[in-house]
């Protein structure tokens, strides 16, 4: 199984905290090219698999599209 630190380049983005969320994805994007920024809004109706993936950082959102929890390879 893996872990974060088996995942190559950077793992999280904690000065995204607060930022709009279509800019902190293309800025997690440009900094780590190995994965790909999923915008997720941040609700108690959101669903979202459980698994763990080296290529994916979610980035959580409330309904104005701000970042709300700190971007990290999930």
């Amino acid at each position: 199984m893996s872990s974060i630190s088996d995942c190559r380049g950077k793992t999280t983005w904690p000065e995204l905290l607060g930022a709009a969320g279509r800019e902190a994805a293309d800025t997690i994007e440009r900094e780590n090219p190995n994965v790909n920024a999923v915008i997720v809004l941040d609700s108690p109706e959101t669903v979202v698999t459980g698994d763990f993936r080296c290529d994916r950082v979610r980035v959580w959102v409330d309904t104005n599209g701000i970042v709300t929890r700190v971007p990290i390879i999930t």
